[in-house]
């Protein structure tokens, strides 16, 4: 029964503390043989020392009221002296006969108390105040708070609970705009972001007189702008995180780490706030260089941070700016300081941006290990927009080196979720990676069906931040499909895209499309691929230099100058073998073996040994499935090459169809299969 009582200090808590319920039972002359007998009943000791209950809520009620409060009044004599206090105060208010508005006084102090408690504790403390309390604002306003700190806990189904019990109370215009503040936030991380926007924006308005201070009003603003970021909504963006300095504007930002209504008058966190806004509203504007700067100061003040929000905001900015590895360091940052911080929600997010900009940085392993991380944190704090988007970048990981099927699978959840909650980034990742999957197995038609309404102009075009980075690929896909005149509205718009410094693979992109795009021209492909390679090396970056080279060692093989193709060939082949990238590996193998070097892989199995190497890729293409059309997009030959090589592989495997082929194909490369 003291464990069953021990829990009412965080009901949703990782378990108690053994020494207190240790101390009360000894007061209470209990001896060992009553641990044994609770052990025996259920309850355990974890690694951790602390003590567990599977049924301690029904144990709890199913006791009388007398020895629930003869129970508290052990626990809270065993805490006495002890900080952090609210262990202390709650035990000595649930042992009360009757509610003591005095003692909810005491105990809403306690919670405001700096460093005091984790924030499960914190909630439960609120939740016996507000009960305690006759006034009904007073109630409603403890309600309301208990609800932000059981959220700040990664509890969501506590938080939901705790604000339907306060709009039953009366409650003047700043508590409920605290509570649509904290409506949206959980909305934003799990629910339609639309609903969660307007919350938002109702939370701001409502806030704009709170007395504590415009910290809530502007986390209510800066939230609202999230929402429409994931909206893909940029006008609705703008106008959210706005341009601060205007009348009425904030001179004074909360600590989102401790107590949501105190203020902190800290003027690099009043300065990082300023130019986060005044940065990002010029950045996707029409003054990108003031906003870059901006977003720069953001950035190097975030040098001496240690809150994952100002952490968070800082690694968003640096994305916006074009910095990423910066992006990676705040990243990293912002996720040992949420897990310094007991901070629920805040591992999740930080997880998602540090695996995005490990993407966007091309580290890809350490992109996949943070992104698979963040699904299971989001997972345990109920975060399902969150979890969209980690499995849109594992699907964009996955179409460097994993089985279609595989991207298929993570891009299908990320598309799920964001179709019911209008997470437009989300889709848009997902929809790349399924077309980068039909690039890498050269299906070129198929991908740039997928991509051509991400990236063109028009209603329903990809997310405003990613869509122009999936431009690369919808050029390559439209070149290999045989329609280079539909890239060049991309091009234009890609251009002018690259010279902002939004990416610092851009520029190195853009020559690799002006190369692409150059039919007719072979003089200036060639330079345009030289100089791609040249901005490549200054950049960094193993798969997008390998992507250059690759495309550029296909070139010159059709251009017929081999001896080039295949030492850029060899080069991106070892590129994508470093970074894990299998699936373009194999193509770039594949090509370097139509040049007429073998890249060191074992020979085909069974009578495919018989075949050059050019009749036995166009061997496996068609027991894909593929027309003779598609092979020849795919390999870069002629519709009547293919024929004729086709006319060879029948008869020299004595095949009379191409079903008799795929089936040849599929038993001597499984029976060579490892098992």
């Amino acid at each position: 029964m003291l464990a069953a009582a021990a829990y009412e200090t965080d009901p949703e808590g990782p378990g108690v503390d053994a020494g207190l319920v240790l101390r009360a039972a000894t007061a209470a002359g209990l001896g060992a043989d009553a641990l044994d007998a609770a052990e025996r009943a259920g309850l355990r000791r974890g690694p951790d020392g602390r003590l567990r209950l599977p049924d301690r809520r029904d144990l709890y009620e199913a006791v009388p009221p007398a020895r629930r409060r003869a129970a508290h009044r052990l626990l809270a004599a065993a805490a006495a002296g002890e900080r952090p206090r609210p262990a202390t105060l709650l035990h000595r208010a649930l042992a009360l006969p009757c509610p003591d508005a005095a003692a909810g006084d005491e105990l809403a102090a306690c919670a405001r108390e700096p460093g005091c408690a984790s924030h499960g504790e914190r909630a439960a403390v609120l939740a016996h105040a507000a009960a305690l309390a006759v006034d009904p604002g007073v109630r409603a306003d403890r309600l309301v708070a208990a609800a932000d700190q059981a959220r700040r806990a990664g509890r969501p189904r506590r938080a939901r609970e705790l604000l339907d019990r306060a709009a039953e109370s009366a409650a003047p215009g700043p508590v409920r705009g605290r509570a649509a503040l904290v409506h949206g936030l959980l909305a934003l991380r799990d629910g339609p972001v639309a609903d969660a926007r307007e919350s938002l924006l109702l939370a701001a308005r409502l806030c704009a007189q709170d007395p504590r201070g415009p910290g809530p009003a502007l986390d209510a603003r800066l939230a609202a702008a999230e929402a429409s970021w994931a909206l893909g909504d940029a006008p609705a963006y703008l106008e959210a995180v706005g341009v601060p300095g205007t009348p009425g504007g904030p001179h004074r930002v909360p600590a989102a780490s401790d107590d949501p209504g105190r203020e902190v008058h800290d003027v690099h966190d009043v300065r990082d706030v300023r130019d986060y806004r005044l940065g990002m509203s010029a950045a996707l504007g029409d003054r990108f260089g003031a906003g870059r700067a901006a977003l720069a100061r953001v950035v190097e003040r975030a040098a001496g941070e240690g809150r994952p929000d100002a952490l968070l905001r800082a690694g968003a900015a640096a994305l916006v700016g074009g910095d990423v590895d910066a992006a990676c360091r705040l990243g990293s940052r912002a996720l040992a300081a949420a897990r310094a911080h007991d901070a629920g929600p805040e591992p999740p997010r930080a997880l998602e941006l540090l695996a995005y900009a490990e993407l966007r940085s091309g580290r890809h392993a350490r992109a996949r290990a943070h992104a698979e991380e963040g699904l299971r944190c989001a997972h345990d704090t109920g975060q399902r927009n969150v979890l969209a988007h980690l499995h849109a970048v594992l699907a964009l990981v996955a179409s460097l080196d994993c089985a279609a099927d595989t991207v298929a699978r993570h891009a299908r959840a990320a598309q799920d979720v964001a179709a019911r909650h209008g997470l437009a980034q989300a889709a848009t990742l997902a929809e790349w990676a399924l077309a980068r999957a039909d690039l890498a197995r050269g299906r070129a038609p198929e991908a740039a069906s997928r991509l051509g309404p991400l990236v063109r102009p028009g209603p329903g075009r990809g997310h405003f931040a990613v869509r122009l980075l999936a431009v690369p690929d919808f050029v390559e896909a439209v070149v290999l499909a045989g329609e280079p005149g539909a890239a060049r509205t991309a091009v234009t718009e890609f251009t002018a895209w690259a010279e902002r410094g939004h990416d610092p693979q851009a520029p190195a992109q853009l020559a690799r499309c002006q190369a692409l795009s150059a039919t007719g021209d072979p003089a200036g492909a060639d330079a345009r691929y030289a100089e791609a390679l040249a901005r490549h090396d200054r950049a960094g970056g193993d798969y997008e230099r390998a992507r250059t080279a690759a495309l550029y060692g296909k070139w010159l093989r059709r251009s017929r100058r081999p001896a080039r193709a295949r030492a850029l060939l060899r080069d991106a082949l070892v590129a994508f073998e470093r970074c894990g990238a299998t699936v373009w590996a194999a193509q770039t193998a594949a090509e370097l073996r139509a040049t007429g070097e073998a890249p060191g892989q074992a020979e085909p199995p069974g009578r495919l040994a018989e075949l050059t190497p050019q009749q036995l890729r166009i061997a496996r293409c068609v027991a894909e499935g593929d027309t003779n059309r598609e092979v020849a997009r795919r390999l870069s030959v002629s519709p009547r090459t293919v024929d004729h090589h086709l006319r060879n592989v029948f008869a020299q495997l004595g095949v009379r169809s191409r079903t008799e082929l795929a089936r040849l194909v599929d038993r001597a490369e499984r029976a060579t299969a490892p098992s």
